[in-house]
């Protein structure tokens, strides 16, 4: 038999439509064909975005844009190669989408809040975000139904793309290069003023992980009830882990008033007693 006559060889038939080994032979060659050029093109965009880190976001959000239109377009082709009409199939399936409409109505959202993200670039990879119940985690994927952080705790979060478009979010990355944060502290009154200023910020220009650039400063921010309350302010570019850099600061400012007998209170409370013993007759 010649190759010609085992490629027209019809494995399934159903009215109009005709399924042939050639459109199997056509379908896998099509869709190793689009495997291998997306995996060069991916190649080529990785290969630019490190030389181009300043832009890097932007290029890998256009190669997921040029990934799912290609994937789009070729299952259109191979529908149409196979002898099924599209705006036939469309039609038939309509019926079903109405029906199923509100069971399926967030898997639409969250696809339509994929798209939203990927044109928009709010949202890119590597972005440290911070979600609306207080999660912080580093984006490391995004797809069009739903994207993946990688939280402090090192744990994947998946999360619906409607979230990161109907939620509030901050994205830290989105900033600045540096973005500033504080620790505060009260002190017990009585204490020199001008010597706990000083102590905060040598403990934060000792830090390796803060900035100097703005430059870190204190503020008395108040008259407590119990304490004299400072905040000191500093920016750090690594936001992701600025909850251990602050960790660190608040040990490093704890050694410093103990060396210096700076003393941090207790709350304090009067507590008034009333007596309701009765006076002897």
């Amino acid at each position: 038999m010649k190759f010609k006559e085992i490629l027209k060889t019809e494995l399934f038939q159903s009215g109009d439509f005709t399924l042939t080994v050639y459109n199997i032979f056509l379908i896998l060659v099509v869709l190793l064909a689009t495997f291998t050029t997306l995996k060069i093109i991916r190649r080529f965009f990785k290969r630019y975005i490190k030389k181009q880190e300043a832009e890097r976001r932007s290029y890998w959000s256009v190669y997921l844009i040029l990934r799912y239109v290609v994937w789009v377009v070729i299952i259109i082709f191979l529908l149409e190669s196979s002898g099924l009409k599209v705006s036939v199939l469309l039609a038939s399936i309509t019926a079903l989408l109405v029906g199923v409409g509100f069971g399926i109505q967030q898997l639409f959202s969250d696809i339509a809040s994929g798209i939203v993200l990927l044109v928009e670039r709010n949202l890119q990879i590597n972005d440290v975000i911070q979600l609306q119940d207080g999660t912080v985690g580093r984006v490391i994927h995004i797809g069009l139904r739903t994207s993946k952080l990688k939280t402090r705790d090192d744990i994947i979060l998946v999360v619906p793309n409607s979230k990161f478009v109907n939620d509030k979010i901050i994205n830290w990355s989105q900033m600045d290069y540096n973005t500033r944060f504080s620790v505060d502290v009260g002190v017990a009154y009585g204490s020199d003023t001008k010597l706990v200023t000083e102590i905060l910020l040598n403990c934060v220009f000792k830090n390796k992980h803060i900035s100097n650039h703005p430059k870190p400063f204190v503020r008395f921010n108040n008259f407590g009830d119990s304490a004299l309350e400072f905040q000191v302010f500093f920016w750090v570019r690594e936001t992701f882990y600025v909850e251990n850099i602050k960790s660190e600061l608040r040990y490093a400012i704890d050694d410093e008033f103990r060396k210096n007998k700076v003393q941090i209170p207790f709350p304090q409370r009067d507590i008034h007693i009333k007596s309701t013993a009765k006076k002897p007759d």
